[in-house]
C-alpha cells in the first residue's frame, strides 16, 4: 500500500481543501424543502440578456480549443477597465490566479502578510507553496494597512493579499491611506489586490489601481466576471498587472484554461456597460431594502457596497443562521470569521430581501426570548 502522505509536499500535511459548503442537491435533502443560499455571495438575480444566447451559439465548437491568445476577451477586458491588452491575463476564475501568483513568487519559508479575516483562499494558496502566513487583524472591522505595511516590513515579506472591498467586512480602502500603503510596503514585496466585489461600488468611491499598475508598483490587480456579470458557474476573472509580469503568468498558467463558454459569455457581458451599470444599480437598492429593513427589525448592518451585508445581530450567530436555514434561507455564521454575533447575508432581488429581514426579525426574537 503506498504512504502517499510521504511523497507529497510536506507544506500540504496540515493544510485541509477548501470547502464552500453543501451542494443545493445536499442542502434540499438535509432541510427537506427549496433553499435559497445567501452565504456565497453568488449574483442572485437573473442571468444579463444576451448571456444564455452567446453560450448557446458556442456550443457547436466545444470539440476545438479555445483560442489560446484570448486576444478577443482580452481587448474587451483592456476596453472595459482602460488598459492595454498586454495588461490583462484572462484566467479560469480568480482562484486560478491566486494560486498561480503563490505558485509565481513564493517558495519554502517565505513570509505572506494577510488581513484577518479575510477571503480564505489567500492563506491557503500561500501556505500550499510552504510560505509563512502573517495574518493581522483588522481594526474597526477595517484593513488596518498601516500595520499590514509594518508586518510586511517586519517579515520581509514577498507577498501582500488585499481585498478591496474586503470579505466579510464589506469595509472599503480609501485613496489616500491606498496610496500611503503602496509607499510603505518594502522593497521585494509585491502586493496582490483583489477587487472581486469593486464593480459594485459607486464609481466616484472606486479606486482605479490599473493606474498604480501602470504607474510600476510592485502591484497585481485580481478581477471576476463571478459577480457583478453573473457567471460564477463559468469560471472567468482576469488579472491586471506589467506585461513583463503578464507574460510570467501566462507561463505559469496551464493552457487554454478558460472554456469556449465562458469567453463568450464575458465577451456579451463587456459588449453592453450599460447593463452592467443597470443590474449595479439593481443591486444597491435591493442593499438599501434589506439594510433598512434590518434596522427595523433592531439589527444593525455595517456599511455596504457590496453584494453582501453583514449584520450585528446580537445573538449566537450559528443559531441564527441554523434556525433561518430551516425556513429555506442560508446565511453565513460571523463565527466562521471569528466574528461571533454577525451574520453575512448575499443581496438579491427585493422581494427576497423582504422575506430574509423579515424571517431574520421574527427568528432573532425568538432566541432571545429564550435568553
Amino acid at each position: 500500500m503506498t504512504e502517499w502522505s510521504r511523497l507529497v509536499r510536506p507544506a500540504l500535511h496540515e493544510l485541509g481543501a477548501y470547502h464552500p459548503g453543501p451542494s443545493m442537491a445536499e442542502l434540499e435533502e438535509r432541510y427537506g424543502r427549496t433553499v435559497v443560499r445567501l452565504n456565497r455571495n453568488e449574483d442572485l438575480f437573473p442571468p444579463l440578456p444576451g448571456l444564455r444566447e452567446a453560450v448557446e451559439a458556442e456550443l457547436p465548437n466545444v470539440w476545438m480549443y479555445p483560442e489560446e491568445s484570448y486576444s478577443e476577451f482580452r481587448s474587451a477586458v483592456a476596453n472595459w477597465v482602460g488598459t492595454k491588452p498586454d495588461r490583462i491575463v484572462p484566467a479560469h476564475g480568480t482562484q486560478a490566479l491566486i494560486g498561480t501568483l503563490a505558485g509565481l513568487f513564493l517558495d519554502q519559508g517565505d513570509a505572506v502578510v494577510v488581513p484577518q479575516p479575510t477571503y480564505g483562499l489567500y492563506g491557503q494558496a500561500s501556505a500550499a507553496r510552504g510560505a509563512v502566513v502573517h495574518r493581522v487583524p483588522l481594526l474597526d472591522l477595517r484593513i488596518d494597512l498601516d500595520a499590514v505595511a509594518t508586518t510586511a516590513t517586519a517579515v520581509g515579506a514577498r507577498l501582500i493579499w488585499i481585498c478591496d472591498p474586503n470579505n466579510p467586512t464589506a469595509s472599503l480602502i480609501e485613496a489616500a491611506e491606498w496610496h500611503a500603503f503602496l509607499d510603505a510596503v518594502p522593497d521585494g514585496c509585491v502586493v496582490v489586490a483583489d477587487e472581486a466585489y469593486a464593480d459594485y461600488v459607486e464609481p466616484a468611491a472606486r479606486l482605479r489601481r490599473e493606474r498604480d499598475v501602470e504607474a510600476g508598483r510592485r502591484l497585481v490587480v485580481l478581477r471576476t466576471l463571478s459577480k457583478l456579470f453573473g457567471i460564477a458557474g463559468l469560471r472567468l476573472g482576469y488579472a491586471v498587472g506589467d506585461p513583463q509580469l503578464a507574460r510570467y503568468l501566462d507561463v505559469m498558467q496551464e493552457p487554454f484554461n478558460v472554456n469556449r463558454a465562458a469567453l463568450a459569455a464575458g465577451r456579451v457581458c463587456l459588449a453592453h456597460p450599460e447593463l452592467i451599470e443597470e443590474r449595479r444599480l439593481a443591486v444597491a437598492e435591493a442593499r438599501s431594502v434589506l439594510c433598512e429593513r434590518l434596522r427595523a427589525v433592531g439589527v444593525e448592518p455595517l456599511p455596504s457596497q457590496t453584494n453582501f451585508v453583514l449584520v450585528r445581530t446580537g445573538v449566537d450567530d450559528a443559531a441564527l443562521a441554523a434556525a433561518l436555514a430551516g425556513e429555506g434561507l442560508l446565511v453565513r455564521a460571523g463565527g466562521e470569521y471569528g466574528l461571533d454575533g454577525y451574520v453575512r447575508i448575499t443581496v438579491g432581488p427585493v422581494p427576497l430581501m423582504k422575506r430574509v429581514a423579515d424571517a431574520l426579525g421574527r427568528t432573532r426574537a425568538t432566541l432571545l426570548a429564550r435568553a
